[in-house]
This record gives structure tokens, C-alpha cells and sequence, in this order.
């Protein structure tokens, strides 16, 4: 797959009010409650009522699960058994600072991304800070990895700090001389826990992140660890030799720098990388499929990525 670049924006006037609609009441209703000045038991509880508004759609079944030990959620399209026997499988970490987020706050984009792929998800419900702190996430994350690779091959996607918890277990996995995913998705992923080549530019743009919050959740998941340790930055550790990857991240977001980067050091460590920059969005846009067609156009292109990186024969035993 070659490695690249490409950029996308909203298409025609009614993607583009869509957009300035989410995102002023993104900036209304959630930008003020990720603040340090918000308890972290306030952020989840006001998250929990939001996800509450957001119905998952038809042709999907949602149902509790547990892997290596790990709780979470499968979401699987209508179509496909949820007896399938040796399948490949996308493994589905979530976005939320490390402190906060859910199986339940991320079934917008796990139901889609099942639905466009045909793939069986699995949203591990990992512990978070600050009450379980790094390698806690991490040692949830390669669990339920370990217990997937039993089933078949294994695509392993997240969001913001789970796109960040994505690559760190593909790191952590090779450590542990697993198999490796069959491909990593990551959507506006954190990879430098350091925050030290954050935008101020970006920060004034963005309508959900900010400076001081991933400043806080960095120093509740951290808990005086090293924020450069490879497995809590991967910007920080050995690339060579991962799997084939899809970055993708809104132009006006606190975290482009971040999706920028680590598309460098990928394809300088000879990783097939391709990242794709959305105009006109913000952090965690992919959460709004359902209603944002350039986050349902997001998530169709990383379905097509995801099909060109696993073998057809597993494919066809799963549609």
C-alpha cells in the first residue's frame, strides 16, 4: 500500500452547514466540561447524559462482552453471526484523555465502522485514570488483543488517546512477540504525552480540546511515570516493522501537530502509513457519524483501508 497524504473537506452547502452546526454546540456543550477546573466524575457524568441523545442506528447488535478478562462492548452488524468461529476482528480503543469515555460514548463511530467494514468490533471498556494509571489502559488493551488474536486476524483502531493506546499496543504487542494487527487505524491520535509541540494556534480553533485539559489528563494517567515511555508516547518508540496504517484528523484540531508527526516517523521507520487531513472539523469528529457525511465519509475510507489490509478469504467467511 503506498505511503501518503491526502486532504479532504466537506462537500456542497449542506455538509458544510451540517459541520458549523456540530460544531457550535460541540463548543457549547462539551468544550467547557473537559477543563481541569471540571472533576473528572463531573466529565464522565455529563458525558453519560450526552451519549444518552445518540441512538446507535438499525442493522447493528450491541451486546456486553468480556476479552482477556477486559469488559466491553461488541458491536456487530446485523448480518454477521455472532458465531462466526475464526474471523477477523477489529479491536476498538476510545478516546477520552485516559480519564474519561466508554464503550457507551463511542457507538456512533463503533456501529458505523461495523457496518462499513462488516467486521465484528469489540470496545474494550479499559481502565481509566486517575484511579487506575499508567500501564493500567495499556495492560487492558494487549489483554483483549491476545484473546482476539485467538479468533483470527486483528485490526486495532482508536480515537485521540485510544488512537494513541492503539499504536502503543501494536508496540507492546511486538514486545511480547505477538502476532502483529493486520492494520491500525487512528483517529486524531495522541502520541506525545509531553504536550510540548502543542499549537497554540490549533488550541484557538479547536472546538472540544484544550491545552490545560490534555495537560491534567496527562498528569492523572502518567502519575509521575516518564512521559516520553514509549508505551505511553509510541512517538517516542521504535515504528519499524508495524503494520499498515490509516491516520486521519480534522484540520482544526489541538492534536493535528500529533497525526502530522507520527505520519512522519511512520513512514520514516518504512511503515505504509497514509494520512488523510479533513478541512473544516474538529477533535473527534468521527463520534458525530450518523449525522457529520464527512465523518460517515471518514469512516467508509477507513473501511476500505481496513479490506485492502486483511486477506479476502477472511473477508468473505465474514460478510
Amino acid at each position: 500500500m503506498p505511503s501518503n497524504s491526502a486532504e479532504f473537506a466537506p462537500r456542497g452547502a449542506r455538509e458544510w452547514l451540517a459541520a458549523v452546526f456540530l460544531r457550535a454546540v460541540v463548543r457549547i456543550a462539551v468544550k467547557p466540561v473537559l477543563s481541569p477546573k471540571v472533576p473528572i466524575p463531573w466529565q464522565r457524568w455529563w458525558l453519560k447524559r450526552l451519549t444518552a441523545l445518540v441512538r446507535p442506528g438499525h442493522r447493528v447488535k450491541i451486546e456486553e462482552g468480556v476479552l482477556g478478562g477486559v469488559q466491553g462492548e461488541w458491536v456487530r452488524s446485523a448480518r454477521v453471526s455472532a458465531n462466526t468461529g475464526q474471523s477477523a476482528a477489529i479491536l476498538y480503543l476510545h478516546g477520552g484523555g485516559y480519564c474519561i469515555g466508554s464503550p457507551a460514548t463511542h457507538r456512533a463511530v463503533a456501529t458505523r465502522l461495523a457496518r462499513a467494514t462488516g467486521l465484528p468490533v469489540f470496545v474494550a471498556d479499559y481502565r481509566l485514570a486517575p484511579e487506575h494509571p499508567f500501564p493500567a489502559a495499556i495492560d487492558d488493551a494487549v489483554a483483549a488483543y491476545r484473546a482476539l488474536l485467538e479468533m483470527g486476524p486483528v485490526v486495532v483502531a482508536g480515537d485521540s488517546a485510544g488512537g494513541g493506546l492503539a499504536l502503543a499496543t501494536a508496540l507492546a504487542g511486538r514486545q511480547l512477540q505477538l502476532n502483529p494487527p493486520a492494520a491500525l487505524i487512528l483517529f486524531s491520535p495522541w502520541v506525545d504525552l509531553t504536550t510540548s509541540r502543542l499549537s497554540d494556534k490549533a488550541a484557538e480553533h479547536d472546538a472540544v480540546l484544550s491545552r490545560a485539559w490534555l495537560n491534567c489528563c496527562a498528569r492523572h494517567y502518567l502519575s509521575g511515570g516518564d512521559p516520553q515511555a514509549p508505551l505511553a508516547s509510541p512517538i517516542y518508540g521504535d515504528l519499524h516493522g508495524l503494520p499498515p496504517t490509516l491516520i486521519q484528523a480534522a484540520a482544526d484540531e489541538l492534536l493535528h501537530g500529533d497525526a502530522v508527526r507520527i505520519h512522519d516517523a511512520l513512514l520514516n521507520a518504512g511503515v505504509a502509513v497514509r494520512c488523510e487531513i479533513i478541512a473544516a472539523l474538529w477533535h473527534g469528529f468521527h463520534l458525530h457519524a450518523g449525522m457529520l457525511p464527512a465523518a460517515n465519509a471518514a469512516i467508509e475510507r477507513a473501511a476500505g483501508f481496513i479490506s485492502h489490509s486483511i486477506a479476502p478469504p477472511v473477508l468473505d467467511r465474514v460478510h
